[in-house]
């Protein structure tokens, strides 16, 4: 087995199909299927499935997928350490929660892409049990995510802050006239949102029955249903300040212990730590964790 052959498994496993495989890697259909006999023959097992709708990747083929993810990034980052001579440029790309982008980063992007004319951020979110998986595999550079992450093969280190608020309706009053509503969801962000887990924990404290969740992928769309009394969230407070002032929404203080949340920012540990993530991440401390956490 050699990189080639990694790079051949890779695109096919994309794709479903060898041909186009072929026309990615800029070859001949018959070479990328040869290619993938003779691995299979020296390893000793499938890694495909063929039919005439294409092929299907076998238990073996997505064993070796993330290996073969994580030598392109090695090679990648080769390829970058070579040209870096200190001055940020390239592609940046790393991950965040929807609520750290609505929140924290806007300002931050925009002054760093001024700065830095020569690096192009690419911004990808989703839940922090993706986010921490799109890391490990090598998919982005690093990822905001809730922490605290123990993780072995990943730093963490804690950049934000936030309070978390429970987020009703205006028209429950009170913590307790939550407990008291029927037919109550809890509106959240996909499996894998830490925050939805703290909300599960929360209602289970007050007494309430277990809701059935809707899940949405948008702060905007939370809120809405919130808004017009289809259930209550979780969310930091700077992300809801406006609908509250508005009255759209009520905001409800939690106890220390379920509303203090860290946002910290996770990268391999093994991974290449560009000028461009070195400095971005810099400009991140700038605005730094407060000494101390207060409601």
């Amino acid at each position: 087995m050699d990189v080639t052959d990694l790079k051949v498994v890779a695109a096919v496993a994309r794709h479903g199909s060898m041909n186009k495989a072929a026309s990615e890697l800029n070859t001949v259909q018959s070479n990328v299927s040869a290619r993938i006999r003779s691995l299979e023959d020296e390893l000793g097992v499938a890694l495909f499935q063929r039919s005439a709708k294409g092929v299907q990747v076998t238990p073996a083929g997505r064993r070796i997928l993330p290996f073969a993810d994580r030598l392109a990034k090695l090679l990648l980052d080769a390829s970058r350490a070579a040209r870096d001579d200190g001055q940020p440029r390239g592609e940046l790309e790393i991950g965040t929660l929807e609520t750290t982008l609505a929140l924290r980063l806007p300002h931050l992007i925009a002054r760093f892409a001024r700065d830095y004319p020569e690096v192009r951020p690419v911004v990808r979110t989703g839940t922090t049990c993706s986010l921490i998986q799109d890391v490990v595999d090598c998919k982005l550079e690093g990822a905001f995510v809730v922490g605290p992450v123990n993780h072995p093969q990943l730093h963490s280190e804690v950049v934000f802050r936030e309070e978390l608020v429970l987020v009703t309706s205006p028209a429950l009053h009170r913590l307790a006239d939550v407990a008291a509503a029927l037919n109550l969801k809890t509106v959240v962000f996909r499996l894998g949102c830490s925050y939805r887990q703290r909300l599960d924990t929360l209602l289970t404290s007050l007494g309430a029955p277990t809701p059935e969740p809707l899940e949405f992928g948008s702060i905007e769309a939370i809120i809405a249903c919130v808004s017009a009394g289809v259930g209550v969230t979780l969310l930091p407070r700077g992300v809801v300040a406006n609908a509250a002032r508005e009255g759209l929404v009520a905001v409800h203080e939690l106890s220390p212990q379920l509303a203090e949340v860290e946002t910290v920012f996770v990268r391999r540990l093994d991974g290449y730590f560009s000028s461009a993530l070195s400095t971005f991440l810099h400009r991140v401390r700038e605005d730094g964790v407060p000494a101390t956490f207060a409601l």
